[in-house]
């Protein structure tokens, strides 16, 4: 087997649990907040840096939002057991970007790592996304390319894997949808409230020595849960979210 066999191979097998191993990077958060302590000694700044990191992730879920609204079936979607195209997507964000729903992955688990504000912290992140995501990325391409061929080396030469080109931005040929955005990233969204509500409770611990549950990230919290339990419900109970072609 050559050594880009055995990275495809290794990047199927991230692939597969994308959505859970990125959960052992609650052992850097952890670590991180050791000496964990308010900016400036101050709840004030504290709390304009969790708008910020709050901020900076909602960019992601608006990077993942604009791109899942303008694909069709079997694309862009979470499968884990193999990898799906139904068509190459060259439009809208994929125009940009070969990689926006990766990008967005960067900018949402960002926003969450500043929170311990340790720079060492977001460094070591950033390392562990571009080895963890580049496997997959590469396993992806490879069958990418096997599968549309001259279609997809056209494509993949004018448009970045992960820094976007701007200037390449073609608005996508299907209109947006909103059903298709509730169907699959309710889970997302909810998932990273509930990581920095609970890295907000943990510092504030850390600091005090109480458990603090602040006001605004409870309402936060709330809004979460309650969006998560109302669009997990309509999904499994109802054919509302089916659209044809999504």
């Amino acid at each position: 087997m050559t050594l880009q066999d055995e990275f495809e191979k290794t990047g199927n097998w991230l692939f597969r649990w994308r959505s859970y191993l990125p959960l052992a990077l609650i052992v850097l958060v952890l670590t991180s907040m050791s000496d964990y302590h308010f900016i400036h000694n101050s709840r004030f700044y504290d709390h304009i840096w969790e708008g910020l990191c709050f901020t900076i992730s909602l960019v992601g879920m608006a990077i993942r939002v604009w791109t899942i609204g303008h694909t069709p079936a079997n694309t862009s979607g979470r499968n884990t057991k193999k990898q799906i195209a139904g068509k190459l997507n060259t439009t809208g964000m994929y125009s940009i970007v070969r990689h926006p729903l990766y990008l967005g992955n960067y900018f949402i688990l960002f926003g969450v790592m500043m929170l311990p504000h340790h720079l060492w912290a977001l460094i070591t992140f950033s390392l562990l996304f571009a080895l963890y995501y580049g496997l997959i990325m590469n396993a992806e391409e490879a069958f990418l390319l096997r599968k549309f061929g001259d279609e997809w080396l056209e494509w993949a030469k004018k448009t970045p894997a992960f820094f976007p080109r701007f200037t390449n931005f073609q608005p996508s040929t299907l209109v947006f949808s909103v059903k298709n955005v509730l169907r699959r990233e309710y889970s997302g969204f909810f998932a990273f409230i509930v990581s920095m509500f609970i890295i907000e409770v943990y510092g504030d611990w850390i600091v005090t020595g109480k458990i603090i549950f602040d006001t605004l990230w409870l309402v936060i919290l709330g809004i979460g849960l309650l969006t998560y339990i109302t669009l997990r419900t309509i999904r499994k109970t109802t054919k509302w979210f089916e659209v044809q072609g999504r």
